[in-house]
């Protein structure tokens, strides 16, 4: 373990705070990597697509819908788009002229120094840690609604989160003539433990058995356009008529509906976005990163911008956007095929299950690794960087993310979760945006495979619109995340300035005690992973 710098050292506290990796030192670590580069364009695409559809398209869009935009839905998704294009061209030029693992968490450390780096592992939490507990709630509502399809029944109670009434269709669900006030989450709270000791048992997929998964999420939504759109075609003038009579329902106030609600609902949908900026974790396994990064990180959002409005344009036709504030939407909407659709919508639940699970197994997995990586660092204490000496996983920190995880999605609503999750991804955007402009303007003449055109109109408009998505927020995740910061800024003063490699003059790759990550486990669960 390194040595405790002493208080008021040689280095003031501000040097110290923005003390950076060189480009050196990151490109030699990069060179050490013992990582095989066998992803080529296609499989950076469609690892960005498979990240991206699951975790949010079967889960937040119904509520942006029902409490914020109404049909609208999908101008919010249109500005979330534009939003995240910004960030994906900043993430583009830094995943090409940096092509390492960590993602933002590393371009911080070399651009903007430690203290940034720090902010921006603490903002990772919120986007990986607190989405896998997202999409664990999105996943035991389409567990819930398939077992009833069986006629089997968890008690209502424990299928939601703790002092909420249970809604269903818009309207309070009945039993014994009472309403239900739920307990616990138990589907969700279990499947993070299942997926936690699955980590810790040690799982590597390869790049086959994620296109297998993309296809299943894909096909899945693919079935819902064809089989929704032309339902919809044959209804269109009587489901217009009903449905999306006003398109942008008129202003409530306070972010509800009007213009204001489509930027809200802005904010919520971009959770469905959270996702392209994995394949930048895949630097060091990209065949070509130079050429590949870029187009696996736009492809991708292009692509999923295109279904994730036909799939919102049929939801809010066939089913009135108002009951749809539901962790399960594609389920709502698909039971309202018809009967003779039913063996469909039992196979769409499947694949949304299917999908959903593979998520929360990245999300998590990408978590664990940020932790490992920051404790090789010296920035979180090294229980976080131990690994099991027979599994070869980092075992304590992935059962803390487990409970982590598992407590959030057990106990708190899944608007909550979502909000807090939007907007530290949000954050961290911007400081990738701003990471961008401090490379060009510190190191002009570094290599770039890929640069964000309009410089620097671009990464200004992403750092502006970001920050805007934010201050859309409700004032009481605001407080919240303005807790959260604070708390963690006072853990870096405490500790990990203190404990920090760099600090120390030492390097991650000078810790020979720590083993490497099998070569073959580029994906896990059919997505990109962050390996240190």
């Amino acid at each position: 373990m390194a040595s405790v710098a002493p208080p008021g050292g040689s280095k003031g506290v501000f040097e110290r705070m923005f003390a950076r990796k060189s480009i050196a030192q990151v490109q030699r670590e990069t060179q050490t990597s013992e990582l095989k580069r066998t992803l080529g364009k296609w499989n950076l695409l469609l690892l960005g697509v498979g990240c991206i559809i699951g975790a949010g398209i079967f889960v937040r869009t119904g509520s942006a819908a029902a409490l914020y935009a109404g049909p609208a839905v999908l101008l919010s998704f249109v500005v979330a788009g534009i939003v995240c294009a910004f960030a994906g061209l900043c993430y583009a030029e830094l995943s090409s002229t940096l092509p390492v693992s960590g993602s933002a968490y590393t371009y911080g450390y070399a651009t903007l120094g430690e203290f940034v780096a720090w902010i921006m592992g603490a903002l990772l939490l919120l986007e990986y840690g607190l989405a896998a507990s997202v999409v664990a709630v999105g996943w035991a509502g389409y567990v819930v609604s398939l077992l009833a399809d069986f006629g089997l029944q968890i008690p209502p109670q424990l299928t939601g989160p703790a002092g909420y009434t249970l809604m269903r269709d818009g309207a309070p669900v009945l039993v014994d003539g009472q309403t239900v006030t739920t307990l616990f989450n138990l589907p969700a709270f279990l499947i993070c433990l299942a997926l936690a000791a699955l980590l810790v048992v040690g799982v590597s997929e390869s790049a086959k058995v994620n296109n297998m998964i993309v296809a299943i999420k894909v096909s899945v939504l693919v079935a819902f356009i064809v089989v929704g759109g032309l339902i919809v075609l044959a209804n269109f003038g009587d489901l217009s008529t009903r449905n999306w009579t006003p398109f942008i329902p008129p202003s409530e106030g306070e972010g509800k509906f009007g213009v204001d609600g489509i930027m809200r609902a802005a904010s919520i949908v971009f959770f469905a976005y959270i996702g392209f900026e994995a394949v930048s974790t895949a630097g060091q396994e990209a065949k070509d990163p130079k050429r590949d990064m870029p187009f696996g990180i736009i492809g991708s959002l292009v692509v999923c911008t295109v279904i994730y409005m036909l799939v919102a344009a049929i939801m809010t036709l066939l089913v009135p956007y108002n009951q749809l504030n539901v962790p399960d939407p594609v389920a709502v909407v698909v039971d309202n095929f018809g009967p003779t659709w039913g063996w469909l919508a039992k196979i769409i639940k499947v694949g949304a299950i299917i999908g959903l699970t593979s998520v929360v197994l990245v999300l998590m997995y990408a978590q664990t690794r940020i932790f490992y990586t920051m404790a090789r660092d010296g920035l979180l204490p090294k229980v976080f960087a131990r690994v099991h000496p027979t599994l070869k996983t980092p075992y304590v920190n992935t059962i803390l993310v487990g409970l982590i995880t598992a407590v959030a999605a057990g106990f708190f609503d899944i608007n909550v979760l979502g909000d807090m999750t939007s907007l530290g991804t949000l954050a961290a955007f911007a400081i990738v945006c701003l990471s961008v402009i401090y490379l060009r303007r510190s190191a002009p003449e570094l290599p770039r495979g890929f640069k964000v055109p309009f410089y620097p109109v671009l990464p200004v408009l992403g750092i502006l619109s970001c920050l805007y998505l934010i201050t859309t927020m409700p004032g009481d995740v605001l407080q919240f995340f303005l807790w959260y910061m604070l708390a963690s800024m006072v853990i870096y003063f405490i500790y990990g300035m203190r404990n920090s490699n760099l600090q120390h003059g030492e390097m991650q790759d000078d810790q020979p005690d720590l083993p490497a990550y099998p070569e073959d486990a580029a994906t896990v669960g059919g997505e990109p992973v962050i390996k240190p």
